[in-house]
């Protein structure tokens, strides 16, 4: 497995799981449970998570920038003019140029306002930032992310913190058939298997963070997450059983006595 890299805009990573700095009771859990996940990558909300102010506690003394990739997200962002400057702004601060999007359509839903990420994505694309785009599980417009320059489609399980699981299958399977870009399961598990099975549809990867985050356990829950993204991708790569309607004896017909 060491050699099953996961890659994004030609980075390699080891792990497939992505871990949010959000919702923890302290920076310290936070810490602790993306040590424990084995995350390589971490998001950030640039609008709520604090990476410049000095006077008070900074992201940066707890996850070293220099050992974790800071992934900064659009999180709380409701149209393109807000999302591009708040990407734009982290680049400034911290020179990030790979980055999440995240343009959401309500407050209540948090379902992702697709017209606004496709022109948001463009924009991005064309300013030379590497875009990771949470958006809906529709075929059509994941295809469209990806002609406008998106480096990997982050569509949602079910909505944000709604630890639903993965309600569409079918649609996660159909992007998964028709994109080259790495596919990224965003928003909306609950529980370990919900990693594994979306590992197991073929997706390159998953995000997590109210799930690990609000658990009763979180650094149990971290640590689930984690073995569980390994052993869905291993069964993935190991080429499940086809499907039958009838039984199948186990134990050949042959040299019966």
């Amino acid at each position: 497995m060491k050699k099953d890299k996961l890659i994004i805009a030609k980075k390699n990573f080891q792990s497939r799981l992505i871990v949010g700095t959000g919702k923890y009771r302290n920076m310290h859990e936070c810490a602790k449970a993306i040590r424990l996940s084995g995350a390589e990558i971490v998001t950030v909300a640039v609008r709520r998570v604090n990476i410049v102010d000095k006077k008070k506690p900074l992201l940066m003394d707890y996850i070293d920038p220099k050992k974790i990739t800071y992934l900064p997200n659009t999180a709380g962002c409701f149209n393109s003019k807000d999302a591009l400057r708040t990407l734009r702004l982290a680049r400034e601060i911290g020179g990030w140029n790979l980055v999440k999007l995240e343009v959401l359509g309500d407050k209540k839903n948090l379902f992702p306002e697709m017209i606004e990420t496709l022109k948001s994505t463009e924009i991005l694309s064309k300013e030379g930032f590497k875009v990771m785009v949470y958006c809906n599980d529709d075929p059509l417009m994941a295809k469209r992310l990806e002609n406008s320059g998106a480096c990997a489609i982050m569509p949602l399980a079910a909505p944000i913190g709604s630890g639903l699981g993965i309600l569409n299958k079918i649609n996660i399977k159909i992007i998964r058939n028709q994109t080259k870009l790495p596919l990224i399961i965003d928003a909306g598990l609950g529980q370990a298997s919900d990693a594994t099975i979306a590992m197991e549809l073929g997706c390159d990867g998953v995000l997590v963070n109210t799930a690990i985050a609000k658990a009763k356990k979180p650094f149990d829950m971290a640590l689930a997450f984690k073995n569980a993204v390994i052993a869905g991708r291993l069964s993935y790569l190991s080429g499940r059983i086809k499907k039958t309607l009838m039984g199948n004896p186990s134990s050949p017909k042959k040299g019966i006595i």
